[in-house]
């Protein structure tokens, strides 16, 4: 019965969600982010669908959250594009470092979920996701570390979308680590109440559009990078030279 309610609670809030987008023109500014959330609400439609068909439920349930993880790494890249649109040297750069390492990460849990070349799809789905999580957390702390260390601000619908996805995903991190993933205990509640707040949270930052505010050191961050660009660039043509040398 609770699981029920938080079920149908977080749907509502998700089209709540979805609907006062539509009405504030906010699809269009963060498509990537509120195209993970129409996943989850096709997601959550998809498993209610099924859920008197035990073996297609689980069929649906495990290649859902396969999709789900990588939706969730789309919510990271929308959260670096939002931070670092004014910085797209350096922009361009962690784009690229993310998506590498995300595939890695991908690849790590897929090799671990395979078992004598049997498939086993909740070993790999969790596997996956265990590894995967831990990286995007890891990139949020990062960017979090950037900003404070370059006094940039968020602003209040980038601020939100960071901090509710922050909260899920350490949650979640916490519950693949530490947590049994059987049975109907108090941590199976708690995770599902805590997806709850992480929609609040985005409700209540993402009610109406508000732009980023300017940074008052706005040039530093991409100045920094073109330092370290130039440098790395350098340091590449003397080791290719030392290389010819050695070689002839």
């Amino acid at each position: 019965m609770l699981s029920a309610f938080i079920w149908w609670g977080s749907i509502a809030l998700e089209v709540v969600l979805v609907g006062r987008a539509w009405q504030c023109g906010l699809l269009r500014r963060y498509p990537l982010f509120y195209g993970y959330i129409f996943f989850v609400v096709a997601e959550d439609f998809l498993r209610l669908a099924t859920v008197k068909n035990t073996e297609l439920y689980n069929y649906a349930y495990w290649i859902s959250e396969f999709l789900a993880i990588a939706a969730g790494c789309a919510v990271v890249f929308e959260i670096y594009r939002l931070a670092l649109y004014s910085y797209p040297g350096a922009a361009r750069v962690i784009r690229n470092v993310l998506m590498f390492v995300f595939a890695m990460a991908f690849a790590k849990g897929l090799a671990n979920g395979l078992n004598f070349h049997r498939w086993r799809a909740e070993a790999s789905a969790l596997g996956v996701e265990r590894i995967v999580r831990t990286v995007q957390g890891i990139a949020i702390l990062a960017l979090v570390t950037l900003f404070l260390a370059y006094s940039i601000p968020f602003g209040k619908n980038l601020r939100g979308i960071l901090l509710g996805y922050s909260l899920f995903i350490a949650w979640r991190i916490v519950c693949l680590t530490f947590v049994a993933a059987q049975g109907r205990d108090f941590w199976f509640y708690a995770y599902s109440a805590s997806y709850v707040v992480v929609l609040s949270l985005w409700l209540a930052h993402l009610w109406s559009y508000e732009p980023v505010p300017e940074a008052e050191a706005r040039g530093n961050l991409e100045r920094d990078y073109l330092v370290l660009a130039a440098a790395t660039r350098r340091r590449i043509r003397e080791t290719a030279g030392l290389l010819g040398k050695a070689v002839r």
